[in-house]
Formats: structure tokens, C-alpha cells, sequence
């Protein structure tokens, strides 16, 4: 993938791994737009990236969704790249929690949802651009989950079949169909604090973009390049020693 030249449109960029990815977009000399639900949080993107293009949208809500691809098209119809990044991590104790199911829809919305969507909503778009691509971020949890974050687990380990079956769809278009699995990072995801011992955000963001820009579509870092790579036997290695500590 061409790191420069592009108009980016990233879900959930304002903060963590999505503010990184725009970092190094804008850095290799990309326009970047980041959309998110807080203007504030957007604010405080644009004021540590100049330069940086913001929309406030939330994509757990379809006309929202439906909206941001007529805004792109009205103030940024250059866009040829969509990173599906946007996402939220509860820990969720299944046999308790039944009654909040507004949060846990909620999660499943923006993880599963709104990138099923967009990237829906966006082909027609993206086949009149050049060098067009759509980027789904996962986790390294759709391969083997967390079992105290089994919601999130489960929508990621269907944003990578997803992705599978788009790139196959899509293989005689001209858009790239891109995968970004990270293991834990270091970000505030799920609560500040809570992946303090995740990897740092630079680090693993430095080296995604180097493995895309080589031209690999399916990238892992750490743990997450181990699991995407794992058999089935040692998945449920990891699940057991990742869920018995």
C-alpha cells in the first residue's frame, strides 16, 4: 500500500490506535479526516495534528453512517481509503449482566455493525477513486478470546471473517481490502488503565505501517501475529492459558 498521496477516512481517530494511524498517514503525506462521537475529543486531535479534518458521527447509529459517506462525498470526495477502527471493549459477566443489553448492543454496533456498513456503503465510492482500500482493524482476541471480554472477542473474531469474504469479493475491483490485528495495546480501550500492560501504541503503529506500505494485507504484532498464524492446537493453548491465570 502507497502510505502518501491518500484521502483518509479514519472511525475512531481521535484518540489511541486510530489518532496513531493518522499520525503516520498525515506524516507520509496523506490528507486524514477522523470522525468520532465527542466533539471534544475531536478538538483535541486537531489541536495536536494540524492540519488533521474531524466529523463528529457515531457510527453505532445507521443514518449517521448513511450521512458520513454524503458529507464525504460533498467535502472530501478524494477519499479513498476507510479504516474501520472504531471500537469499544466491556467486560461482561454473562450470567449477570442480561439486563444491560442497551450497552452490550451498543457494543456490538460499533464493532460489528458500522464496519459491515460502511465498508457496504463505501464501495461504489471507492471504486471511482485511485489506489482505493479498506482497512478493517480487528484484535488478536478474534482468534483466541477473552473470556472476560466475550462480546468484543466475539465481534472481532466476525470483522476478520468479514474481512475474508470482502477481500474475496472485491478481488477484481480495484480496492484493496486490508487487516490490522493488534494485540493488547497500551491505549485506554475498554477504561483508562485497564492495557497498561499492552504494547506501546508507537511501536506497534510504526510497525504496522511499515508491513502495509511492504505490501502485506493481513498484519499482526506480537501476540496477534502469533495467533493470526496459529493452528487450532495451540489457539487453545492460548485460550487456556490466557483465561486460567
Amino acid at each position: 500500500m502507497n502510505l502518501a498521496g491518500n484521502t483518509v477516512l479514519i472511525t475512531g481517530g481521535g484518540s489511541g490506535i486510530g489518532f496513531a494511524l493518522a499520525e503516520r498517514f498525515v506524516k507520509a503525506g496523506s490528507t486524514v479526516v477522523v470522525c468520532g462521537r465527542r466533539a471534544d475529543k475531536l478538538e483535541e486531535a486537531q489541536q495536536k495534528l494540524p492540519g488533521l479534518h474531524t466529523r463528529v458521527c457515531n457510527v453505532a447509529v445507521a443514518a449517521e453512517r448513511v450521512a458520513l459517506l454524503a458529507w464525504v462525498r460533498s467535502e472530501l470526495p478524494a477519499v479513498n481509503v476507510l479504516v474501520n477502527n472504531a471500537g469499544i471493549q466491556n467486560r461482561v459477566s454473562l450470567a449477570t449482566d442480561a439486563e444491560a443489553w442497551e450497552t452490550r448492543q451498543q457494543e456490538i454496533s460499533i464493532n460489528v455493525d458500522a464496519p459491515i456498513h460502511l465498508s457496504m456503503l463505501f464501495i461504489n465510492h471507492l471504486r471511482e477513486q485511485p489506489n482505493a482500500a479498506i482497512i478493517n482493524v480487528t484484535s488478536g482476541l478474534a482468534f483466541a478470546p477473552a473470556a472476560f471480554a466475550p462480546i468484543y472477542s466475539a465481534t472481532k473474531a466476525a470483522l476478520h471473517s468479514f474481512t475474508l469474504s470482502l477481500r474475496h469479493q472485491l478481488k477484481d475491483t480495484p480496492i484493496s481490502v486490508l487487516e490490522i490485528i493488534p494485540p493488547a495495546v497500551n491505549t485506554d480501550l475498554g477504561g483508562p488503565g485497564l492495557h497498561t500492560f499492552g504494547v506501546p501504541v508507537d511501536a506497534f503503529t510504526d510497525s504496522v505501517m511499515e508491513r502495509l506500505a511492504g505490501g502485506e494485507i493481513e498484519v499482526g504484532y506480537g501476540t496477534s501475529e502469533k495467533n493470526r498464524m496459529a493452528s487450532r492446537t495451540e489457539l487453545d493453548a492460548v485460550f487456556e492459558q490466557m483465561n486460567n491465570r
